[in-house]
């Protein structure tokens, strides 16, 4: 009994502290977290396990001590290099524990006074658009433990904290959260596969007997090299071309298509496996290359997005992230300089479209809509 009443004393006193110590917890706690996330962003895509082994340089795979680990402070110390073996580590680590502090003190300064159990949610929520735009970002995958466990989560947290819809009742907490899932996946799906019967080919136009020659990696031409890895996302990606001449190793062809996909290499009616063809060249006056708007990945972000906010934000995350996307993508192009394009990760827009929806863009969405009523 009097452990009990203790107990409740202690919360009590823990709530008594003044605001802004919280303001300083949540920012530390962000850091912290910020150093779990770099771990899932460097192990994620490579299938490797983010608890074991402990933190390690990915140079000389020094295990890195607890004092050595200390969220932003020791990547500032070291000045950005391994204590060991003196490599060079990247500024992401440094950046993603920042952004992730930075937004865990954003939430509380925004959420708690309301409600900190809400605070708590938005900071779930920040932490995993942080994995997925990073990791989008390095790989152009978003893995499925952050977008389908995304949306596991924000359903269970919909349960939890119905304020998240801005709901009282468990049961339309979780309607709003369903639904937004279901609205946020399906647009996002719908958009994708559209995307891709309408313009999911790329026309190259060459000069007329231009040589074409592929590599175990790529395409290269007279005037660039065009990576396999920037066309192929899924099994079905086909490369083709229409060629005047092919020479292999061992044969040859006359008016033919070339057709090339990550798991098979056509030939006129002759199939290949492209690890055992090391290269070919071909003759033509032009190829056709496949092209994303967007992955399957980014629906299912949509959808956990839609979990979490409810299916207004993923129509605003839609809408604002295609802004975004536009505006990132022309920046990316003038710096470029006619250097060649690829594919951008899409990821990143989506989760600033969603930061924008959590601190106020439900506020934005009322005005455009209110100002396009009125034109």
């Amino acid at each position: 009994m009097s452990m009990a009443l203790e107990s409740v004393i202690t919360l009590e006193q823990w709530a008594a502290l003044p605001f802004h110590f919280w303001s300083v917890v949540f920012f530390v706690l962000g850091a912290v977290v910020g150093s779990f996330l770099n771990v899932c962003i460097h192990r994620m895509p490579l299938g490797l396990s983010v608890v074991s082994p402990p933190s390690h340089c990915p140079h000389c795979k020094y295990s890195i001590p607890g004092y050595l680990n200390l969220p932003l402070v020791t990547w500032l110390i070291l000045r950005g290099r391994c204590r060991n073996c003196g490599a060079a580590i990247s500024v992401r680590y440094f950046v993603v524990e920042f952004l992730t502090g930075a937004s865990f003190l954003a939430c509380w300064l925004t959420f708690g006074h309301h409600s900190p159990a809400l605070a708590l949610v938005y900071c779930l929520f920040l932490a995993g658009l942080t994995v997925a735009a990073f990791i989008d970002a390095e790989h152009f995958i978003i893995p499925d433990e952050i977008t389908l466990g995304g949306v596991g989560v924000g359903v269970l947290c919909s349960f939890l904290v119905p304020a998240l819809h801005g709901q009282r009742s468990l049961a339309e907490s979780l309607k709003a959260s369903f639904l937004g899932a279901a609205v946020g996946g399906g647009v996002i799906y719908f958009v994708l596969r559209m995307g891709k019967l309408l313009f999911g080919r790329q026309k190259v136009k060459l000069l007329p007997g231009t040589k074409i020659v592929f590599t175990e990696t790529a395409i290269v031409l007279p005037d660039q090299v065009l990576p396999y890895e920037d066309y192929f996302y899924r099994d079905s990606d086909v490369i083709a071309v229409n060629a005047q001449t092919v020479e292999m190793v061992d044969r040859g062809y006359k008016d033919v298509v070339v057709r090339l996909s990550p798991k098979k290499l056509r030939v006129g009616d002759d199939v290949f496996d492209p690890e055992t063809v090391l290269c070919l060249e071909a003759v033509a006056g032009g190829l056709l290359l496949p092209r994303e708007a967007m992955g399957l990945g980014d629906a299912k972000l949509m959808a956990a997005i839609g979990a979490f906010l409810g299916w207004p934000a993923t129509v605003f995350c839609l809408f604002a992230s295609a802004v975004l996307g536009a505006l990132g993508g022309g920046l990316f192009l003038l710096w470029q300089r006619g250097k060649g394009s690829r594919v951008l990760p899409y990821a990143p827009y989506i989760a600033t479209a969603a930061v924008i929806w959590v601190f106020g863009g439900d506020q934005v969405l009322d005005r455009v809509l209110h100002w396009l009523a009125r034109r």
